[in-house]
């Protein structure tokens, strides 16, 4: 991976993406999805408004052209096209004068954060309104005569919710899903960020040589869409064992992931050595339904284990859904960490082995298949770091259940892989062993 043209590249990305108007549907998500198809083989697809799916129906598609607050005397105080975040998502057409009192109770501003544009959403409901800095609620506090608001959006009961997705085909047609959603307005970290890494991600492992596994890369509408492609692949989800959520990865701060919904599952303990390996500091969070597209993958139906790695995570940090989650907040660089953080867990993912001891009706006759001293009865098992061949034998045989990778074993004996491996191919030669 070269650095300095991948860094190159995300900050293309980022600064060519960023000032595109996302939501759940609407023209800014498939020109969002035609500038990756620029760099990954993406199938842009699509799900028709109104079909349901599971317990929610698609969405009418969106398109929010303009916006505005003016003064009576024509001063624009509020405008779409300073930042689309001013427009809460999916608000309905309006063109009416209002007194400010009435207006109030559709404006929205954070006191910790006066400078800030809130993001807010109204996505299934009726509604509309504006978010705006505390100055400027402050300026429209002091107009005595009826404000002039105006939203020009469209409604398309007849459109579509576009979404992308692609297969890389490893030696195995076992999956690993990637996971990420677009559609968010401009904010960099959540999560612009998270499908510019993927695209990225994607690059690395199609120019590999040699994949064990196969990868399937989704870049969806958050919740809706993850539901939807869900219902749409229910048979192909449900083979899946493994997912990555690509969500919040370019933030200044601090590495973050958050376990999958199996806490024991060997995905996160691989994360874990990840970031040891790499000597970073991070924080763990436990799994809970509250987050991203994880929740919609790990339920009862499909059981996915999948963690999310951050670089500031979702509600973690002040700048979270607001305008100040911009391009000053979120730098190429941080987001190539990521890359390396992801690329190495897909890595130690490739390499990782299972075994199953064929006779585990309790413990195999060692002497018999010449893994036993020779002579009985003195014998005094020890276990330390120089373990001996026999303990370690003694240990693979109750631990290698075929669900435990050869670095879990490790893990736990506190020695080297490469041991664990010597030993399990010399257990499968004798036939006492098979590879899962």
């Amino acid at each position: 991976m070269n650095k300095k043209n991948t860094i190159s590249k995300i900050d293309e990305l980022l600064k060519r993406l960023f000032p595109i108007y996302r939501s759940l549907t609407g023209p800014g998500n498939h020109q969002t999805l035609k500038i990756l198809q620029e760099n990954i083989p993406l199938t842009i697809k699509e799900f028709k408004s109104g079909k349901k799916v599971y317990d929610w129906v698609i969405p009418d598609e969106y398109d929010l052209r303009n916006a505005w607050i003016k003064t009576a005397s024509g001063e624009k105080i509020v405008d779409f096209k300073d930042s689309n975040l001013h427009v809460v998502s999916y608000s309905v057409p309006v063109d009416e004068k209002i007194s400010f009192k009435k207006l109030s109770e559709r404006l929205f501003y954070l006191s910790d954060l006066p400078e800030a544009i809130p993001y807010r959403t109204t996505y299934y409901s009726k509604e509309w309104g504006f978010c705006v800095t505390k100055s400027q609620f402050d300026k429209l506090s002091k107009e005595t005569d009826k404000l002039h608001v105006f939203i020009d959006s469209r409604f398309n009961p007849n459109g579509k919710m576009v979404y992308g997705d692609f297969v890389i085909k490893g030696l195995s047609d076992k999956e690993i899903l990637i996971s990420t959603y677009i559609c968010h307005p401009s904010m960099a970290n959540d999560n612009l960020s998270g499908p510019i890494m993927s695209c990225m991600l994607a690059k690395e492992l199609m120019s590999s040589n040699y994949l064990n596994y196969s990868y399937r890369f989704i870049f969806v509408p958050e919740t809706i869409g993850a539901i939807a492609y869900c219902h749409a692949y229910e048979k192909i989800i449900k083979e899946i064992d493994i997912g990555l959520i690509a969500s919040t990865v370019g933030g200044p701060g601090q590495f973050e992931f958050k376990e999958s919904w199996d806490s024991s599952h060997r995905i996160n303990s691989i994360i874990e050595n990840v970031f040891k390996k790499e000597k970073i500091n991070y924080k763990k969070h436990s799994y809970d339904p509250h987050g991203s597209d994880e929740r919609q993958f790990s339920s009862q139906k499909f059981r996915i284990n999948c963690p999310v790695i951050s670089k500031d995570k979702f509600y973690e940090y002040d700048y979270y859904h607001t305008s100040l989650d911009n391009l000053d907040f979120v730098k190429p660089e941080n987001i190539f960490k990521s890359l390396k953080i992801y690329k190495n867990v897909i890595m130690q993912i490739e390499k990782d082995k299972i075994y199953k001891n064929k006779k585990d009706s309790c413990e195999v006759m060692l002497g018999k298949h010449d893994l036993y001293p020779k002579t009985g009865g003195a014998f005094l098992p020890k276990f330390s770091k120089k373990i001996s061949e026999l303990d370690l034998t003694l240990w693979l045989l109750h631990l290698s259940d075929g669900k435990l990778t050869t670095h879990q074993i490790a893990d736990i004996l506190k020695i080297e892989e490469e041991y664990i491996d010597q030993m399990c191919k010399k257990l499968v030669d004798k036939k006492i062993f098979e590879k899962i």
